[in-house]
């Protein structure tokens, strides 16, 4: 217990080594984790900040670009880059940090790759506890940068104070199909590579598109490896969300909802699920519904 107390001291006083390895026990369910998230002092008022978008879109670059931005100005932030999860290893596949390379050795900063273990948003109940620790490690922004594939995009709004949809100018094809999952969970847009052809027309229809939705949401043009927009992008990330005691309601009820589920799946051994399957698939009447009966 003095050793728990003692880890969650240093995480307060900001020892990333101490963060490092809580993070490490909660990822991993590892023995005090479970005692370590219900004992921390999560600072509630700490912002959140989703990042998100398809492939492509620069959101790595982007997030780098408002890093050198905020911590210029003395602020501490840390960064989970929640990585997509490798089908044979469990492990996240992207290794995003590769491109915030020049930020490692900033003492204001904190970066950590998460694997979305088979979270289709990239959001799971690790993601959750992660983010729960790093509030409580004094910083005064957390960037969440998640997958990004079509609608899947909504489960971070679960999780995060604002949401931003990163998106570029080759999106504009698409932005018919945006507002039917995108325009609910948004509550800022980037049209980052604002230097490309066709930039200007599609943050244009973009505009439109949110008026015509009878909401307010800005939209932001970027392009974040010139440090262009970036500035004013920062300035609005740092304003306090709007308050709203109903959709908070909501999401603190998903957020319940995805930790319940995680552990009562903890009993659930992927590997060994992997190797019965790959066992009885090949015999003849092979049925995955009487299968998985014997994994309920």
């Amino acid at each position: 217990m003095n050793t728990l107390l003692s880890l969650i001291t240093e995480i307060e006083h900001g020892n990333f080594n101490a963060l490092a390895r809580a993070i490490t026990l909660v990822e991993n369910d590892i023995p005090p984790a479970a005692e370590l998230l219900r004992s921390i002092n999560v600072e509630v008022n700490v912002p959140v900040i989703g990042i998100t978008g398809p492939p492509g879109a620069g959101k790595s670059t982007l997030v780098n670009a408002i890093t050198a931005k905020i911590t210029a100005d003395g602020k501490k932030i840390a960064i989970l880059a929640v990585d997509p999860t490798s089908p044979f290893n469990f492990g996240s596949l992207l290794g995003d940090r590769i491109r915030m390379a020049q930020q490692f050795n900033n003492p204001n900063v904190y970066i950590r790759s998460l694997a979305t273990r088979g979270a289709l948003g990239g959001i799971s109940a690790k993601t959750i506890e992660i983010v729960d620790v790093l509030k409580a490690g004094g910083f005064d922004l957390i960037l969440v940068e998640t997958v990004g594939v079509g609608q899947s995009e909504v489960e971070i709004a679960g999780l995060a104070d604002k949401t931003v949809v990163v998106l570029v100018p080759e999106s504009g094809d698409e932005i018919q199909n945006i507002k039917s999952g995108l325009m609910e969970i948004a509550q800022g847009f980037v049209v980052n590579k604002a230097d490309r052809e066709g930039a200007d027309t599609f943050a244009n229809n973009l505009k439109k598109l949110v008026h015509q939705q009878h909401q307010v949401i800005p939209v932001f043009k970027t392009v974040a490896d010139k440090n262009e927009g970036i500035d004013s992008l920062c300035d609005w990330l740092l304003k306090p969300a709007v308050a709203d005691n109903s959709r908070r309601s909501f999401l603190l009820a998903e957020k319940a909802f995805k930790i319940i589920q995680h552990y009562r799946m903890t009993n659930v051994d992927r590997k060994r699920l992997r190797e019965e399957i790959d066992k009885a698939w090949h015999k003849p009447g092979f049925n995955i519904y009487r299968f998985t009966d014997n994994w309920s």
